[in-house]
């Protein structure tokens, strides 16, 4: 029997509960008040749609005394959400945005809890080049031997982490067209990268800040360097 798409599709066309999903997609769970503003709708209407992504399965909600935070549900609707940015993407998005934040959004950003934008697609793209991981079948990533001892000089164990879906996989970009890293190993690296001061993540938003730190790490470990506008070129 095939799958009723219909239902989770009619709950995403809608604009308001379309641009809180994409508010969500960083990962963290946010109040209703966070996702009203931005929907830019009423308290009362949030609550409204919030309730009816809930009830069909897209959301989900953690309760900390009087305060409910709202969260995506799984993986597999913040790559629903990511795929159906792709197709759904204007033209003029490919070229450099005008806006600060939506530059800021290209440049870098976290997509359910891994790096995304200009700069996780060429550190994915770089970490292809140098043979430390390999394009796969099933749209995922094997990590080789040289991929896993530098990953662990970053802390991370690639042979400790699990998933049913494969713990490296390809997220196409929605404002690259080009694939970042997703999955468990995608997670991991942002948190490296994070704690060890290369990347700031911004307190609201989905944008993510390379620092100085962080720039010289990427060119010394990966041959990046940083161009003009944040640009992040190999």
């Amino acid at each position: 029997m095939d799958a009723n798409i219909a239902s989770p599709a009619a709950l995403i066309g809608d604009p308001t509960r379309a641009a809180m999903l994409q508010a969500l997609q960083d990962g963290r769970a946010q109040p209703a008040s966070a996702l009203a503003w931005a929907a830019g709708v009423t308290a009362q209407a949030a609550s409204n749609h919030l309730a009816k992504l809930v009830d069909g399965g897209l959301l989900k909600v953690e309760r900390e005394g009087r305060h409910r935070y709202y969260r995506l549900a799984s993986a597999e609707v913040a790559h629903a959400i990511e795929a159906l940015s792709v197709l759904a993407a204007p033209v003029r998005s490919l070229e450099i945005p005008r806006s600060p934040k939506a530059r800021a959004l290209r440049d870098a950003r976290c997509c359910y809890g891994h790096l995304a934008g200009r700069l996780g697609v060429k550190v994915c793209e770089a970490l292809v080049g140098k043979d430390l991981i390999r394009p796969a079948a099933e749209k995922l990533y094997d990590v080789t031997p040289e991929g896993r001892r530098w990953f662990e000089d970053l802390g991370v164990e690639v042979d400790a982490l699990r998933s049913p879906r494969g713990v490296a996989r390809q997220c196409l970009d929605w404002t690259e067209r080009r694939h970042h890293l997703a999955g468990p190993l995608g997670v991991k690296l942002l948190e490296a990268m994070t704690a060890r001061g290369w990347l700031a993540l911004e307190t609201k938003g989905r944008a993510v800040r390379l620092t100085a730190e962080g720039a010289a790490a990427l060119r010394e470990r990966l041959g990046l360097s940083p161009g003009e506008e944040g640009e992040i070129a190999a």
